[in-house]
């Protein structure tokens, strides 16, 4: 099951694991007015998209995008990879819904490790702004980016993958 909330309630609910551990620790940096981490997102483009090697399998993607409409979301799975997502600017919607209740259309595993799913309109809405961070594990579908009202909003976030089982 997904967890959702600030990073100090969200390290205190997780069985940290190593891996996560160095997850976690990274999305602290992210959020610290110092971090060298914080400080390259909020000074990057729209557009920017890197992957920071964490060490373990651990990796980062700090991504810098604006928000789109429900309508051109889409539904996903990672099979090898816990997904801790944070938001380090900005606010966006997420959906969540348990695996089993979606249809896949679209698997690229193992290479991309993603699986792409039907629309489903039965998901949990999530909304994650500055500060939140949200875990999904590989049996939940999750559906991100999503603008919070009718315009696309700035958000600046990093998506921490940790290997499932490390």
């Amino acid at each position: 099951m997904a967890l959702i909330g600030p990073l100090s309630t969200v390290r205190a609910q997780l069985a940290v694991t190593p891996a996560l551990r160095v997850a976690l620790d990274y999305v602290a940096e992210c959020s610290r007015a110092d971090g060298a981490a914080r400080a390259r997102l909020l000074a990057a483009a729209v557009g920017y998209n890197a992957r920071v090697e964490l060490g373990g399998g651990v990796f980062a993607l700090e991504q810098v995008y604006l928000t789109k409409p429900r309508a051109t979301g889409r539904w996903e799975t990672h099979v090898a990879h816990i997904d801790v997502q944070a938001v380090i600017a900005g606010e966006e919607l997420l959906e969540t819904a348990d695996r089993a209740r979606l249809t896949a259309v679209e698997d690229r595993t193992p290479g991309q490790d993603v699986i792409f799913y039907a629309t489903f309109d039965a998901g949990s809405v999530l909304r994650l702004g500055a500060g939140g961070v949200a875990v999904f594990f590989p049996a939940d579908a999750h559906m991100g980016s999503l603008a919070t009202g009718s315009e696309p909003a700035l958000v600046r976030k990093t998506v921490v993958k940790v290997p499932v089982g490390a």
